[in-house]
C-alpha cells in the first residue's frame, strides 16, 4: 500500500468546531469557515484536534463535524480527521466513519488516562485504530504537553516503518526542534512531518518542515505565508521579523488561556465560532475587550483592519 506524503504542504489550520451560545454545534458555519480558509490559501484541514475541541465532543458530534468539513472541502484540499480517544474501540469507530465520508487521512492522539507503558503498546494501539480504516493513511499526533505521553518519535516512526504501512507521519506539537529535524532527515520522502508550534514556525522550516498544522493559521494565515515565502527566498531578515510578529501575537493569546482567545479572534474576523466547551472557560466581555485592544496594537491586526481583503 502506497501513501503520498507530498500532498501535504504549507499551512494546515487545526480548525474549530463552531458552536451556538448554548454550546450545541453550529454546523452551518463550517462551509463559510472552509471558504474563508481556502481564500487564505491553506493547504488542508485538520479536524477535531485540540483546536477543534475533539476530546470535549461526543463521538456523534465528532462525526458530524468531520462530515461537514469533508463535504465543505469537496476534495479541494485534503482533510485529516483526528480520531484519538481513550477508548481504542471508539477511536476505531471514528476512523471507520472518516473512511465512509471520504476523508483523506486520520490522525490519532494516544490514550491519556491509561497511558501505554511502552512504545510497543503504543504501536499496538495505533494498529488497532488503523485496522478500522486500513485504506487511510494515519498520522501520530505528538503533543506531550497535553497527553503526558513522552514518546521517542524517531523510534516510533522507525517501528511504524516496519510494522504499520498506513503510518504516514507525525504532527509534531512539541518544542524539541532537534528531534523534529531528526524525524525529517532520517525518513525524508517516507513520512510527512507536520510542525505544530506556530510561535516557532521559522525554526521548524529551518529544521526541514514543508507543512505545518496550527491554531493561529485560522486567523493569521497571511502572516505565516510571509514567513514561508521569506524563508523560501532566503530573506531571513523578513522571515525573522514576521516570526517575531507571530510570537508577540501568540504570547498575548496564551495570556488569555489560548483556546478561548483563538475563538475570540475568529469573532474579530466576523466568523463567530461560539463559546468553548467546559472545562474550558470562554472569555468574559471584559476579557474580550482587553484582548481586542491588545491585538489591535499589533502590526498584523492593524494590517487586517486596513486591508480586510487579506
Amino acid at each position: 500500500m502506497q501513501f503520498s506524503p507530498e500532498i501535504y504542504q504549507g499551512l494546515i489550520p487545526a480548525v474549530f468546531s463552531p458552536m451556538f451560545p448554548n454550546g450545541s454545534l453550529n454546523l452551518d458555519l463550517i462551509k463559510p469557515l472552509v471558504e474563508y480558509l481556502l481564500s487564505e490559501k491553506v493547504g488542508g484541514f485538520y479536524v477535531c484536534g485540540s483546536t477543534g475541541e475533539g476530546p470535549s465532543l461526543t463521538c456523534e458530534e465528532r462525526q458530524a463535524v468531520a462530515q461537514a468539513y469533508v463535504e465543505s472541502a469537496a476534495g479541494r484540499k485534503p482533510v485529516i480527521i483526528q480520531v484519538g480517544h481513550d477508548s481504542l474501540r471508539e477511536a476505531g469507530r471514528l476512523a471507520e466513519h472518516a473512511l465512509s465520508i471520504g476523508a483523506d487521512a486520520l490522525a490519532a492522539v494516544p490514550p491519556v488516562y491509561y497511558k501505554s507503558a511502552s512504545l510497543k503498546g503504543l504501536m499496538e494501539g495505533l494498529k488497532e485504530i488503523s485496522s478500522a480504516a486500513p485504506q487511510l493513511p494515519l498520522f501520530y499526533y505528538h503533543i506531550p504537553r497535553l497527553t503526558g505521553a513522552e514518546v521517542d518519535v524517531v523510534e516510533l516512526l522507525r517501528l511504524g516503518q516496519e510494522q504499520l504501512p498506513q503510518l504516514l507521519g507525525v504532527k509534531f506539537s512539541a518544542p524539541e526542534v532537534d528531534v523534529f529535524q531528526e524525524c525529517v532527515e532520517l525518513f525524508q520522502g517516507k513520512f510527512a512531518c507536520f510542525f505544530g508550534r506556530d510561535e516557532m514556525l521559522l525554526s521548524g522550516l529551518m529544521a526541514g518542515a514543508t507543512a505545518a498544522v496550527g491554531s493561529t493559521y485560522n486567523f493569521a494565515a497571511s502572516l505565516y505565508h510571509r514567513i514561508f515565502l521569506a524563508f523560501q527566498t532566503g530573506d531571513m531578515v523578513t522571515a525573522r521579523k514576521a516570526q517575531r510578529e507571530a510570537m508577540d501575537m501568540v504570547r498575548i493569546l496564551l495570556k488569555f488561556r489560548g483556546q478561548p482567545a483563538f475563538k475570540a479572534c475568529m469573532q474579530l474576523l466576523g466568523l463567530e465560532c461560539g463559546p468553548c466547551r467546559l472545562p474550558l472557560e470562554s472569555l468574559s466581555a471584559a476579557e474580550f475587550a482587553e484582548l481586542k485592544a491588545k491585538l489591535q496594537a499589533l502590526k498584523y491586526f492593524r494590517e487586517k483592519e486596513t486591508h480586510p481583503e487579506n
